[in-house]
């Protein structure tokens, strides 16, 4: 049928304009959500990748010190000329013994989103990984003697006791164990890892990874917030 020239510069009407209007903003409210968790996937599918790149540098860093980053291998690594400071308070600090002993030039690999964190810079001068540049925790004092099933370095954890964020990534928790396995765990309402049924991460007893005496407390170095 052919249509008038009337028909055809009748336009839409005000409803119909509205009826499609409120069927796009329907759709973008459905979407978003998905948006959203896949957008949380894909940073921690980054965190994982960052964690494996670590215990690569973990292993050599052990072979060539006999140790993981610790105070003592900080007295061994020659910073002249970097103008890096290799403190003991957060993990930025004993990563930053990787930066200044030459095994990686790459601050990128430290990262983990988070609600603490920031893009590197790549700037390997200075202080290098500067605050919110790291988004790992680490657990310093470890060897490759230990349990292999404890936990190395965690993202995302919160700035005070063994709590993580459950918002960066979707209720998970990325943990690289001292195996080099690399784990996703789902986080409790009490922001806890949770290992298996109602054990976590931290717990104590005969039956887990740390023993009955527990972890130290004072080995757990946070990043730095930025």
């Amino acid at each position: 049928m052919k249509l008038t020239k009337r028909q055809m510069n009748k336009g839409f009407t005000l409803v119909e304009l509205l009826v499609v209007i409120a069927i796009i903003a329907a759709l973008a409210a459905m979407a978003t959500p998905v948006i959203l968790k896949q957008k949380k996937k894909a940073d921690m599918t980054e965190a994982v990748n960052n964690a494996k790149q670590v215990f690569y540098l973990m292993i050599e860093f052990d072979g060539d010190f006999g140790e993981f980053p610790s105070d003592d291998s900080a007295a061994d690594i020659d910073v002249a000329g970097t103008g890096i400071t290799l403190g003991t308070t957060h993990s930025n600090d004993y990563f930053n013994q990787f930066i200044a002993g030459g095994y990686t030039k790459s601050e990128e690999i430290f990262y983990a989103k988070s609600t603490i964190t920031k893009k590197p810079d790549n700037v390997l001068k200075g202080d290098s990984l500067e605050a919110g540049e790291c988004g790992f925790a680490y657990l310093a004092n470890q060897s490759t003697s230990d349990n292999s099933g404890r936990p190395l370095i965690m993202a995302p954890m919160e700035e005070s006791g063994e709590t993580f964020d459950p918002d960066p990534y979707d209720n998970k928790a990325v943990v690289l164990r001292i195996d080099g396995s690399v784990k996703q765990l789902r986080v409790n309402q009490a922001k806890e890892a949770v290992l298996t049924g109602t054990d976590t991460l931290f717990d104590t007893g005969e039956d887990s990874v740390w023993g009955t005496d527990g972890f130290v407390q004072a080995d757990l170095k946070k990043a730095e917030p930025k």
